[in-house]
């Protein structure tokens, strides 16, 4: 059974910086793609970043250039370093393991203006 537990979240305010972390167990972490979501109240589920098995990397455009999204295969954790953090990236973050339907219980970031 695949488990993912975030961690990290937490209130900054607008130009702040928050890591979060993903921890995954029950499944041979190095062989899977890792993503992370992101859901604001009233809107709909999105991709923020995802990483392959070879570290192909793909982020919306939303989080270019600002978010960078990495995994320590080592200790089976996905990490999502946000810089430069805006009002607008306010939302409850999930962890996911698409190739399993696995989803971690989120994870709140508020930045504030």
């Amino acid at each position: 059974q695949v488990q993912l537990v975030e961690s990290g979240g937490g209130l900054v305010q607008s130009g702040g910086s928050l890591r979060l972390s993903c921890a995954a167990s029950g499944i041979i972490f190095r062989r899977y793609t890792m993503g992370w979501h992101r859901q604001a109240p009233g809107k709909q589920r999105e991709l923020v970043a995802i990483i392959t098995r070879i570290d192909s990397i793909n982020y919306a455009d939303s989080v270019k250039g600002r978010f960078t999204i990495s995994r320590d295969n080592a200790k089976n954790t996905v990490y999502l370093q946000m810089n430069s953090l805006k009002p607008e990236d306010t939302a409850v973050y999930y962890c996911n393991a698409p190739e399993f339907g696995s989803w971690g219980q989120g994870t709140q970031v508020t930045v504030s203006s």
